[in-house]
């Protein structure tokens, strides 16, 4: 099959949707397809000062083309014009609004007869800024988006269930996201070492958090209940891991402004440790560094959040929120501990349980590497390709 795979952002461009749309477009590859990305020029202004992190392997089934200039109203022009060109059977938008500029041109879906069947992943149902007091209005643009696509994949239970509640979606499918993270062996490394870099005793307990700094994720509240437990005289620190904001969504940084604020505050600058942006190979040697990994997602803990898989599939133990949804998977005190979301004293009270209780541990840890068996990058492609088949047929 010719698939054409359309996403804002794309290594090196820092961000979960291109890491995402690598690895598929490499699982898809290994299956015998022909695989177009079609995307923007990097963000170099926004890559300066960090390392650019490869995609997966290569190979000669996926083909790169950096041919679009920008993401306003000619997108779609230029996209069905390289659709033509390749011959491709079917478009797969990779939505995340953030990763399109903020521009809502990718929403308007040219007519049927002016290109391939589209289906479009939305990883998240944050709605696309348009203007300033644009309401109502920027919904509308996402479910315009939904209703004219030929089917619609989402990552997650819970946007699954509210398209399912407010569209008659035909073709609506839930296919789930990967870790971008490949655990590296424990033979490769030392963890003693690796945590006396940033002056970890054997003591000590590491926290890790995992992912670019949002107002989503928690991270002022995982700080305070960072701070409560110090002042019990318990040596705790935290390494967060990874790079600060994300290349598609620079309005983050207000944001880590405000979390380095409440660190000094607090007097945690000491105690709270900073990879930045890393190879893959470096972020899996922190996260297996850690001692816990903490996850206080203010919406709830998703399997939309590629780093909670991430931290699965290294068989951490979690802590983490009560999601919104009924999710089987989460199972707390089997696959991770869930707590209240904005709660800084059960978060405390959680990762204390956790010190004083290795035997939990040790069942969080493989309860995470069960779990993650299945989100493997070849099980969402075979999930990806039925969904394609299922609107073209199955003799390509």
């Amino acid at each position: 099959m010719r698939i054409g795979l359309i996403t804002g952002e794309y290594p090196p461009d820092q961000g979960g949707v291109g890491d995402f749309t690598a690895h598929l477009a490499s699982a898809l590859a290994a299956q015998g397809n022909q695989v177009n990305v079609i995307t923007t020029q990097p963000d170099r202004s926004a890559l300066v000062g960090t390392r650019s992190k490869p995609a997966p392997q290569e190979t000669r089934e996926v083909t790169v083309h950096r041919t679009l200039s920008s993401w306003g109203w000619r997108c779609w022009r230029g996209i069905a014009a390289w659709a033509d060109d390749l011959g491709l059977d079917v478009l797969n938008v990779q939505y995340q609004a953030a990763a399109y500029d903020m521009h809502p041109a990718i929403n308007a879906i040219p007519r049927p007869q002016a290109r391939p069947p589209v289906v479009v992943t939305f990883h998240d149902l944050k709605v696309p800024y348009l203007f300033p007091k644009a309401g109502p209005l920027r919904w509308w643009m996402v479910r315009w988006l939904a209703s004219h696509a030929d089917a619609v994949i989402v990552t997650n239970e819970e946007d699954r269930m509210r398209l399912d509640d407010e569209l008659d979606l035909r073709e609506l499918h839930l296919v789930p996201i990967g870790t971008n993270i490949v655990p590296r062996s424990r033979d490769l490394y030392d963890p003693m070492a690796q945590r006396a870099r940033w002056g970890i005793e054997p003591e000590d307990l590491l926290l890790g958090f995992f992912g670019f700094l949002n107002e989503s994720k928690g991270f002022e509240e995982l700080i305070r209940a960072q701070a409560l437990l110090v002042e019990q005289g318990l040596p705790i620190h935290l390494l967060k891991i990874g790079g600060r904001v994300g290349t598609a969504d620079p309005t983050n940084r207000a944001y880590a402004e405000r979390v380095d604020d409440l660190i000094a505050a607090l007097g945690l600058i000491e105690r709270v440790h900073w990879t930045g942006y890393s190879k893959p190979e470096e972020v899996s040697a922190a996260l297996l560094a850690a001692d816990i990994c903490v996850l206080p997602f203010r919406d709830g803990v998703s399997f939309r959040r590629g780093s909670l898989l991430a931290c699965l599939a290294h068989g951490r133990a979690v802590v983490t929120t009560h999601p919104r949804v009924r999710l089987r998977e989460a199972r707390d005190g089997e696959t991770m501990v869930l707590v209240d979301p904005g709660d800084p004293s059960g978060l405390a009270k959680a990762v204390h349980r956790l010190r004083l209780n290795p035997e939990l541990r040790t069942r969080l840890e493989s309860g995470a590497t069960a779990l993650a068996e299945e989100f493997s990058w070849g099980q969402i492609a075979d999930r990806t390709i039925a969904v394609f088949h299922g609107l073209i047929g199955n003799d390509q």
